[in-house]
């Protein structure tokens, strides 16, 4: 195989895509993209098996984050594309890389978004009984699909004003916390270090309960990639890539393992209910009224939030498969105001299809969905580390003006960032709960790899 030559834009040139998107709304996307659920309440199942040392969990896995945000942001910033880390990987690998991560991502996000209808849906039928799970996800599939045909700047400002509210939740929380921490509230008394050292220590089960919450919160942070496929659809891509990854990185790192240093603090870390939500914990704790309402409101608002997001990442993944020759080509119609209409519908088609999945099966199509792409984003994490150790060197001998925004400390971080996502899928393999996850994504990602390769060999004998 031989290398392609690296090519980007122009400045007469533009992806055919609308350039919508302000950098107000990149920004916000990059801050709010991965504060969802899986923070809120998801956070909780870390806590019951790492304790206080879940602060390092956390630690842990948002450095990996951190470290591969950092690689994509510095080949998005040279080499912006709607396909974002297909592209590079095609670029790097060859188009069987780039045929098998952007098949494998859209896959997830397009299985994601089902599962936040879902699990909106859920929200919703509680403080609406009357109203079916099935007919809220239709209502948010339909309402969402509406807002991504409409135009780009549609999808902007309803992720700026759901990335808004989250990020300021979060805020506020972490105010009332620190406030509640000093005993400056009414009827509070300063904690001290008391649920940090009691209850069996910092680490209650040692560096493996540590271990086993990276296992727990890792994936929390998978949407954070969408903010290099929307910077294409920027006036300024380049600009506007590496402002947002400088933006975001170290600001969610501070939200998450600030909120979890809050709440062990606060609370002993095992006095919270599993499946409750230790943000609402921590709010009664303090005399917050009505606080489990309110973080509802949060989490409604938050997979809302990252279902608008997933559709819009697959939607423009999907338009780039097919601009490469690597899906359908009737995907590549664009409508009025420069979106892509046929591959909105295509992204979304599976989010219908959960509607009925709701209507038989109700209480367990959650957990299924989620199974089916557990690990898939470790796979696209470590292709796109792959990719920035083939294509470094590339840039600075084709580009080298292009080289805006550097991956720090190349190429030992990026070897080091590989490494940890190796030992992370190993660990699922050898935990009896995350080992359906990693067998069922093993599955898809040797499907879609026995396909690309297929293609590959039909490719070279014609």
């Amino acid at each position: 195989m031989q290398d392609q030559q690296l090519r980007t834009p122009g400045p007469g040139e533009k992806e055919p895509l609308s350039g919508g998107l302000k950098q107000r709304h990149l920004t916000m996307l990059g801050l709010g993209g991965v504060i969802g659920a899986g923070l809120f309440v998801g956070s909780g199942a870390g806590i019951a098996v790492a304790g206080p040392g879940i602060v390092l969990s956390y630690l842990i896995a948002g450095a990996i984050a951190m470290l591969v945000m950092r690689m994509l942001g510095e080949m998005s910033a040279a080499m912006p594309a709607s396909g974002s880390f297909s592209v590079h990987a095609e670029r790097a690998l060859g188009r069987w890389a780039g045929f098998s991560v952007g098949w494998l991502y859209w896959f997830l996000l397009v299985v994601v978004l089902a599962v936040e209808a879902t699990g909106a849906a859920k929200i919703a039928n509680g403080w609406v009984p009357g109203v079916p799970q099935w007919t809220w996800v239709l209502i948010f599939m339909v309402v969402f699909t509406a807002a991504n045909l409409a135009s780009v700047k549609n999808f902007g400002e309803f992720e700026f004003w759901f990335a808004a509210l989250k990020v300021g939740a979060i805020v506020l929380f972490l105010v009332l916390g620190l406030l509640a921490i000093f005993g400056v509230l009414p009827d509070t008394d300063p904690i001290g270090m008391a649920n940090l050292t009691g209850e069996g220590g910092f680490l209650p089960h040692g560096w493996s309960g540590v271990i086993s919450g990276v296992l727990a919160v890792v994936f929390a942070f998978g949407g954070l990639e969408v903010v290099t496929i929307a910077a294409a659809e920027t006036d300024d891509p380049a600009r506007a890539v590496g402002r947002a990854v400088r933006s975001a990185l170290f600001r969610i790192l501070f939200f998450y393992v600030g909120s979890m240093l809050v709440i062990v603090t606060l609370l002993p870390w095992n006095s919270m209910t599993p499946g409750l939500s230790p943000y609402v914990a921590v709010l009664d704790r303090i005399g917050v009224p009505s606080a489990g309402t309110l973080m509802n409101i949060v989490v409604f608002v938050a997979l809302l939030s990252a279902l608008n997001a997933n559709l819009y990442g697959s939607s423009r993944m999907i338009f780039s498969l097919a601009e490469r020759g690597e899906a359908p080509q009737g995907l590549l119609r664009i409508g009025r105001g420069g979106v892509p209409r046929r591959a909105v519908l295509a992204s979304v088609a599976f989010g219908f299809l959960s509607v009925v999945l709701n209507l038989l099966w109700p209480d367990t199509v959650f957990l299924y969905m989620l199974n089916a792409v557990g690990a898939v984003l470790l796979f696209v994490w470590a292709l796109i580390a792959v990719s920035q150790l083939r294509l470094r060197r590339r840039i600075e001998r084709e580009m080298p003006e292009r080289l805006t925004l550097k991956m720090w400390a190349f190429p030992y971080l990026t070897w080091v960032a590989l490494a940890a996502m190796g030992v992370v899928l190993v660990l699922m393999l050898l935990d009896d709960t995350a080992r359906p996850q990693l067998l069922w994504s093993a599955g898809a990602t040797a499907a879609v790899l026995l396909v690309s390769l297929v293609r590959e060999l039909r490719a070279r004998r014609a």
